[in-house]
């Protein structure tokens, strides 16, 4: 296993799509800190302009207010860059964590993580993760009025300045542990949250098992068991939060009166005139705001540690292809040699050595969990083996461009995933578009063409307005893999939902109108085994025997994989 991306490295990589936003949004948040700091300055100088009667007093009243009204407008960028920065940066990130999702063997992200997790991660999480960018720039400029107001003070008089001190030990210390409590309590809600969604969506995906069992009210208290702890979490967050305010807003009033007492007293003194003291009680006030700082650094803080959960998809192995292609003439002979495929630290098949003649269709069979699916996505390459390796006419498919790959080998599912807008496109998906009337022919061949017609726009209408029951969303999935149909078709349990005679008929039509090629069919049905050129019998993830159905149907224990099979006999 690759060591996991650190979520820094994944946010300055989604941060640099936004580089220029990002920029410019520090640059005028400066702008504005600066705008801020002159300010008190200037509406001092004024007041002591317009208290003396000066001549100039008119020119610092309208620089006052050319000063206020250049920092609304810098604030009102900000504030446009910082949304602009935030969706840049969180579409980045989530486009390259589906990127890695999708170049992934399928069992690497089902096993590492789940729907409703992974659901949360791609959503809330990296939409939080994705203000980083934003909040980093904003939390450096907003260092910048503090510091200055500081100095500021100490221009005035060095013992304002020396009062304002005083307290800013104590403030760091509450910064600090602001920062290390809000982490821990943040990274828990986030884990608790995931959970509902994880298990809210498995309810989802079982509704109708849920509501048959009569187990609605057991779910929902299953879904939320762990609700009072995400509210213990999410109280514990802003608890912290709320101490680190009510700390810092008892704190720096303390700290502005301080400033304000020995400013009045050096008034009083004949040190300092009025518009030094209001200028000293502004500035005050911007140092004060160093506990504003608190604010940003929680952002900061949750969004790294959602950057840590979107990112953590990135530790997925990529699933690499070479850059080799088939030749061209190749019948589709599949062989696999020595191929061990190893789950949970089981070894699911074993020392597979077995090969498939071009242009034959293939029956494996087997118990239940004597690895028939496994070797099915091994075939084509939906997952490698750990020992051994895979060949299509001779080439190894870890040396196949994925073009090339996509194109060959179709698939066939007991469940298929339909994708698109229309039926239509539903039946295109896949690396190539076949052209409409091969579409049709494939639908055919399938037995699907005489529903679709009958859907309210046929082959137009919208995946949603089309009601199929089980089996005609297997003939959909046929259909596609029979358009899409290359030198290798795989059908792993692909007419399980079909009947008897539903399935002789497309299997006659394979034969007759689908390009010819070799198929490899997961069979469960004695008819499927029987009409094929060749078995491969799986017995406990390994080839216990190959050869007609006929020969391997006189061994007993051949007879007994289809004991419970009743749609035919053996021949």
């Amino acid at each position: 296993m690759p060591t996991p991306a650190p979520a820094s490295t994944a946010l300055r990589a989604a941060a640099r799509r936004s580089a220029p936003h990002t920029a410019a949004l520090l640059l005028c948040s400066l702008a504005s800190a600066l705008a801020t700091l002159a300010e008190p300055a200037a509406v001092g100088h004024t007041l002591d302009l317009l208290l003396a009667g000066a001549p100039a007093a008119p020119r610092w009243v309208a620089f006052c207010a050319a000063l206020i009204a250049a920092d609304l407008a810098l604030d009102a960028a900000v504030a446009w860059l910082t949304g602009v920065t935030n969706a840049r940066t969180t579409a980045r990130l989530r486009t390259h964590v589906l990127a890695r999702l999708v170049r992934t063997a399928p069992h690497h992200a089902a096993a590492r993580f789940p729907p409703g997790d992974l659901a949360t991660r791609l959503t809330a999480n990296a939409t939080e993760a994705g203000t980083v960018p934003a909040t980093a720039a904003s939390a450096a400029a907003s260092v910048l009025p503090p510091l200055g107001a500081l100095v500021a003070l100490f221009l005035i008089d060095w013992r304002t300045a020396a009062a304002f001190l005083a307290g800013v030990p104590l403030l760091l210390l509450l910064l600090r542990a602001f920062a290390r409590h809000s982490s821990d309590s943040v990274a828990r809600y986030q884990r608790v949250q995931s959970g509902i969604a994880d298990r809210l969506v498995e309810a989802l995906a079982g509704a109708r098992t849920v509501a048959a069992a009569g187990t609605a009210a057991h779910e929902r208290r299953r879904i939320l068991s762990t609700l009072p702890e995400l509210g213990a979490e999410g109280r514990r967050m802003w608890r912290v939060y709320g101490a680190a305010v009510a700390r810092s807003g008892v704190l720096m009033p303390l700290l502005v009166c301080l400033v304000l007492a020995v400013g009045g007293l050096r008034l009083a003194s004949g040190a300092i005139g009025v518009g030094e003291l209001l200028a000293a009680s502004r500035y005050a006030a911007l140092a004060a705001g160093v506990g504003a700082v608190a604010g940003l650094l929680g952002g900061l803080v949750r969004g790294r540690a959602a950057a840590r959960r979107t990112t953590e998809p990135l530790s997925l192995p990529p699933f690499a292809y070479g850059t080799g292609s088939l030749p061209p003439s190749g019948a589709g002979t599949l062989a696999l040699r020595g191929v061990t495929v190893v789950r949970d630290k089981t070894a699911v098949l074993r020392d597979v050595d077995v090969v498939v003649p071009g242009g034959a269709t293939v029956a494996v069979v087997g118990r239940s969990g004597s690895g028939k699916s496994l070797f099915a996505a091994v075939a084509g390459r939906l997952t490698d083996p750990d020992d051994g390796e895979v060949l299509l006419d001779g080439v190894p498919l870890r040396a196949l461009d994925e073009g090339d790959l996509r194109r060959e080998v179709g698939y066939a599912f007991a469940r298929p995933a339909l994708f698109g807008a229309t039926v239509e496109e539903a039946l295109a998906f896949g690396a190539r578009t076949p052209p409409r009337d091969a579409l049709r022919s494939a639908a055919r061949a399938a037995g699907a063409d005489g529903f679709i017609e009958r859907l309210p726009h046929g082959y137009a209408t919208p995946l949603p307005d089309a009601p199929l029951s089980g089996g005609e969303l297997q003939r959909l999935g046929l259909a596609r893999a029979f358009a899409h149909a290359g030198r290798l078709l795989i059908l792993d349990d692909a007419t399980s939902s079909l009947d008897t005679l539903t399935e002789r008929e497309v299997q006659r039509a394979l034969t007759r109108d689908v390009r010819h090629g070799t198929r490899l069919v997961i069979a469960h049905r004695l008819s499927s085994a029987a009409r094929a050129d060749l078995v491969i019998w799986l017995d406990e993830g390994r080839v216990r025997a190959t050869g007609p159905h006929p020969e391997l149907w006189r061994d007993p224990a051949y007879r007994a994989v289809f004991a419970a099979t009743t749609d035919g006999t053996a021949s």
